[in-house]
């Protein structure tokens, strides 16, 4: 039975073995001997998830084995979990419950926290952008305990502009690429230098950061209460939406809520998997519900501005990307990208049309 119980895990070599473990087990409440079973959750690049009930609670959890670092930490699993451990009381992310990045007893890092429930965020559902800014507003008033644990981005813009000219350089130097694309991103990212020298100012509020704003890193539950109820009953902004998380926090940093807003706005975020671009008033009035879920627990000055040039440099960081991409992608003659949906958003993202419309400051 052991061993059905932990076929998902086999494809990790001792992860089996890790969760049978004494450490594990105590640190959890765990059995003496293994009676919960794993299932392959989720996987991506950098992490596999596995889902699996608590025998003696009940409980849903997550097991989370993680493969390498984006950010390039020696211990990417222990900083996502001491990230999580800052926002707890938020109500709007998982509690992290065991955390292991030794690498002792294993060659991969493992954290497990609680298994929330919800669904993708849908753009155009109604209320559902309302719930994200609600989320937000929540995540960004938590005062993080230990932010010198967290990585703090002192010129969040210009770091930003820089690994922008290092991906659009793959495009600009391949005979492959259109000369007028060239002359348009190179116009995106002179517009760019000259924006963030006139907002790489000091930032006036920092928080902990989640700085992957996409959809699928939203959890919503539709039927979850309307605002406007909660705000008659005088309740706080996070129990009149109870339910709705924002889960993924592999790349959080200490820095300006602005830049999560503009990855959120961006077009390159939301066109990648959806299809959606949001209108100006739809911006705005996501922006609107933000700044009247802070409620005044953080400082808004000029954060509305700053977010719209975060939005158009996230906008940028994509398009460069995505013009890094065509050339490698236009290079493969085996493996890699091959995916038709893949191949149309590239075309699409470096489209003259595209970038006019959207990359240009």
């Amino acid at each position: 039975m052991g061993d059905e119980k932990t076929e998902a895990l086999q494809s990790v070599p001792g992860l089996a073995d890790y969760v049978r473990r004494s450490e594990y087990r105590e640190a959890l409440g765990l059995p003496e001997e293994l009676e919960e079973e794993y299932r392959l959750l989720a996987q991506g690049e950098y992490n596999r998830n596995y889902a699996f009930v608590h025998p003696r609670t009940g409980k849903k959890l997550l097991l989370r084995v993680n493969f390498g670092s984006q950010m390039h930490l020696s211990d990417q699993i222990g900083y996502e979990y001491h990230a999580l451990q800052d926002l707890q009381g938020c109500g709007r992310t998982p509690e992290p419950l065991y955390v292991d990045g030794s690498l002792r007893s294993l060659d991969h890092g493992v954290m497990v926290m609680e298994y929330l429930p919800g669904e993708a965020l849908q753009y155009r559902r109604p209320g559902d952008l309302q719930k994200a800014a609600y989320i937000l507003a929540d995540i960004h008033a938590v005062r993080p305990a230990h932010p010198d644990r967290l990585v703090r981005s002192e010129h969040p813009l210009k770091e930003m502009l820089e690994e922008c000219e290092q991906m659009q350089s793959v495009y600009q130097e391949s005979d492959l690429g259109s000369d007028r694309v060239k002359r348009l991103i190179r116009e995106c990212l002179d517009r760019g230098h000259a924006a963030a020298e006139k907002f790489e100012a000091d930032i006036p509020y920092r928080c902990l950061i989640n700085t992957e704003l996409n959809n699928t890193n939203f959890l919503i539950n539709p039927d979850s209460s309307d605002p406007t109820e909660g705000a008659a009953s005088g309740v706080s902004a996070k129990e009149t939406y109870p339910g709705n998380y924002l889960i993924d926090w592999e790349k959080p940093l200490y820095g300006d809520p602005a830049q999560d807003l503009g990855h959120f706005l961006a077009p390159t975020t939301t066109f990648w998997k959806t299809d959606v671009i949001f209108t100006e008033e739809e911006k705005d009035a996501f922006l609107r519900a933000y700044m009247e879920a802070a409620d005044g627990r953080f400082s808004l000055e000029g954060l509305e501005e700053r977010a719209n040039v975060f939005a158009r440099l996230t906008c940028l960081r994509g398009i460069t990307w995505c013009a890094m991409a065509w050339v490698q992608y236009r290079r493969q003659e085996s493996g890699g990208l091959k995916n038709a949906s893949t191949a149309a958003k590239l075309d699409a993202y470096v489209d003259p049309e595209f970038i006019e419309k959207y990359g240009l400051l």
